[in-house]
């Protein structure tokens, strides 16, 4: 009897040795990425505020009023911060920003109605230790071969020499990638931040230098970009992507197209 009492005293005290080492053990790890967390939004707002400043140089930025879409929450603890943006004599510009714990995110794209540009997204990612970098500028123009629109792709395409030092991100085929004439897909740590920085940057003020070259679009071909934009937005919507999934699945898929169409590209705002 007295064998088995101080056999279950032992037990107790085993279970509560592990139980104050798995407490440590997550009162650590919460820590670590508390820290980390903190360092990467700053990070983030740091580069997020460059690229406004970059674009700030080339006309100005209005802010619109993103309306119920200001804040986006997800599985009840993820909360998606969204703002709006009018540039000047060219388009619709929204920004995402989530600290999710783990991974940072912004997300940033510039959709062109005023002339005949691609659609630049971005979305940059800081996930503890390591980066992801994404550009993509889709064609949604009426027509690509023209010398004007030839001459700006080819400016772009040359930021794939000035960051060819960064590791490629292999990506899976999609529905979009007829659309998708060039794209970075970077990968990087932290020492990189600076880079990434500028890559941000660079894709910006690239991207504003040729919008500059191209005049203005009539109201007849204005009215076409429109539509083709609008087709793109359906189409996301209805054929879904990686971050399209998220939100058709908390949102809904009307929900989803509402926000795709007042806020995210804005078409709505040029009708």
């Amino acid at each position: 009897m007295e064998k088995t009492v101080k056999k279950k005293g032992k037990l107790k005290k085993v279970l509560l040795t592990v139980f104050l080492v798995i407490i440590l053990v997550i009162g650590t790890l919460a820590g670590f990425i508390a820290v980390n967390a903190s360092k990467n939004m700053k990070v983030m707002n740091s580069t997020l505020d460059e690229g406004m400043q970059t674009l700030s140089e080339y006309g100005d930025i209005t802010p619109v009023d993103a309306g119920e879409y200001k804040e986006i929450k997800m599985y009840g603890i993820i909360k998606f911060n969204v703002s709006q943006y009018e540039i000047e004599k060219l388009g619709n510009l929204s920004v995402m920003k989530v600290n999710m714990g783990m991974m940072q995110m912004v997300s940033y794209i510039i959709t062109p109605y005023e002339k005949d540009m691609p659609m630049l997204s971005m979305d940059f990612m800081y996930i503890l230790g390591n980066r992801k970098a994404y550009a993509e500028f889709y064609d949604l123009t009426a027509d690509n071969t023209t010398p004007e629109y030839k001459n700006v792709m080819d400016n772009i395409s040359m930021l794939a020499a000035t960051y060819s030092d960064l590791e490629d991100i292999p990506t899976e085929p999609a529905w979009y990638d007829d659309l998708l004439n060039f794209a970075l897909h970077k990968a990087g740590k932290k020492h990189d931040d600076n880079e990434i920085k500028q890559m941000f940057s660079d894709a910006i003020s690239t991207y504003m230098e040729n919008a500059a070259l191209l005049e203005q679009l009539s109201n007849e071909a204005a009215a076409e970009k429109l539509e083709i934009t609008q087709k793109y937005c359906d189409d996301l919507v209805a054929n879904g992507g990686v971050s399209t999934d998220v939100f058709k699945k908390n949102l809904g898929d009307e929900k989803t197209k509402d926000f795709f169409d007042k806020v995210l590209f804005g078409t709505e705002r040029y009708r």
